[in-house]
């Protein structure tokens, strides 16, 4: 039986240390397709808003509809504009479709506009036509330009996440999550800036 001697156990367990360490603090590589994570119970804010980097003006910013046709923020001016990223394995985003379809359906004709943003990853992007379908999704449907996500989504890619621009193309509110006090709170908001 071979005997170790202190020296050469401490030597052992400093290595050993030294391995765990190192690999704690490598980097962590992520799968370009991963999905966003999604929120699993009811949104914990509706603010902040996400941080405003210089030289960045939100109303250039865009995406691409399904029919490829490019637009940005500031296409909407006059409108008031809600942005929704979702995916369409996400079951909070699933959740909240409906309530999305009927604020469309009563204030579109007031200058309401929604557009929904798949962020589900590239595999995704073929499932947005059945998903309308399933849904009977009347608003528009698009993929965010990469900018336009960097910035929105900039400190948590939690989805749903949905934004709202008054008439001025100014964003005014922001919501992580969907739960029943979410739909409210949209509503109530989009209620106000029309009215305004």
């Amino acid at each position: 039986m071979p005997r170790f001697s202190w020296s050469k156990i401490s030597a052992l367990v400093a290595i050993v240390l030294c391995i765990l360490i190192l690999g704690g603090c490598a980097p962590k590589v992520g799968k370009e397709n991963e999905p966003s994570p999604v929120l699993s119970g009811p949104p914990n804010t509706t603010y902040p808003m996400p941080p405003l980097k210089s030289g960045v003006s939100l109303g250039q910013l865009g995406w691409s509809l399904a029919d490829g046709e490019h637009v940005t923020v500031s296409n909407y001016r006059e409108k008031v504009l809600v942005l929704d990223f979702y995916a369409t394995w996400c079951a909070p985003c699933r959740d909240s479709i409906p309530h999305l379809i009927d604020l469309e359906k009563r204030y579109g004709s007031k200058g309401l506009v929604i557009v929904g943003l798949n962020v589900g990853g590239p595999d995704d992007r073929a499932e947005v036509p059945g998903f309308a379908r399933e849904f009977d999704i009347s608003y528009a449907l698009g993929f965010p330009d990469q900018a336009l996500s960097d910035f929105l989504l900039s400190d948590s890619d939690a989805i749903p996440q949905t934004f709202v621009f008054d008439r001025q193309g100014q964003l005014v509110q922001r919501y992580v999550g969907y739960s029943d006090s979410t739909a409210g709170e949209l509503e109530e908001k989009i209620k106000a800036i029309l009215a305004g």
